[in-house]
């Protein structure tokens, strides 16, 4: 983690966001002293956006077996997750 006042990212731009690329990390940045803003590169931003959201379908899943609500079978799931596949490589083709 790298913390830095505001006026960091006004005079060193270009070397924040070469940090931020080659590290993954995110840069705190402060204004008078306190918490302001953070910046992260686009692709960590991305891959911790999807992350949160798995999370979150998994919580929900657990949630559902635990209160004993009908799942997929193994079927199902498979059908799913070769439809997710293959609108994410129909995407990629476009």
């Amino acid at each position: 983690m790298k913390i830095k006042p505001s006026a960091v990212i006004r005079n060193n731009y270009n070397e924040i966001a070469e940090w931020c690329k080659e590290t993954g990390e995110p840069v705190y940045l402060t204004k008078n002293g306190e918490g302001d803003l953070v910046v992260m590169d686009i692709e960590a931003f991305t891959r911790r956006e999807s992350m949160l959201k798995l999370r979150e379908h998994l919580v929900a899943a657990e949630e559902d077996r635990l209160y004993g609500n009908k799942g997929y079978s193994i079927e199902e799931t498979v059908s799913l997750m070769q439809k997710a596949v293959n609108e994410v490589m129909d995407a990629k083709r476009k």
